[in-house]
């Protein structure tokens, strides 16, 4: 298992298909700050209100140069659905072989209600524009994250 990400490193590069099936390589979108979010699941609370946060916090997150990757291990048409249902405006990617999450050290042994399985730890990465991690967030609580998240951008 590599070592999990932190600030100070370099971000993986990855190239994962979006909800359209467009192809979104990490080292393309260097230039601009990217924040990066790992998710567990579409349309599911906590999921949902942690997308719908980034989505009222995107005027500002673009104000700051910056934008928004979402990362699950949902399929395209799953991805279509909830952006659709939420009007999030910006691309979810598909990491449904949790190559990216393995990675960046997100995809962890999860336990609930005594059944253990795999899946991904809510995590966010805020990347700079030379792709290097300026701030990681694990095992985020959802209320105020975008918040907090704005204040890494603000301060780059």
């Amino acid at each position: 298992m590599a070592k999990p990400v932190g600030a100070g490193d370099k971000a993986p590069d990855f190239s994962l298909p979006d909800q359209e099936g467009r192809m979104v390589t990490l080292k393309h979108v260097t230039g601009s700050p990217v924040v990066l979010y790992f998710y567990p699941k579409d349309d599911t609370p906590g999921c949902t209100k942690e997308s719908c946060e980034f989505r009222d916090a995107e005027t500002a997150i673009r104000k700051a140069g910056a934008f928004v990757l979402g990362v699950s291990l949902d399929d395209e048409a799953s991805h279509q659905k909830f952006i659709a249902k939420y009007s999030l405006p910006f691309s979810l990617l598909c990491d449904e072989e949790a190559k990216v999450s393995t990675a960046y050290g997100v995809y962890k042994e999860k336990n609930m209600y005594g059944r253990k399985y795999w899946g991904i730890e809510r995590s966010t990465f805020v990347i700079d524009e030379t792709g290097v991690i300026r701030a990681a967030f694990r095992k985020v609580k959802v209320d105020g994250h975008a918040k907090d998240v704005l204040a890494v951008l603000r301060a780059l």
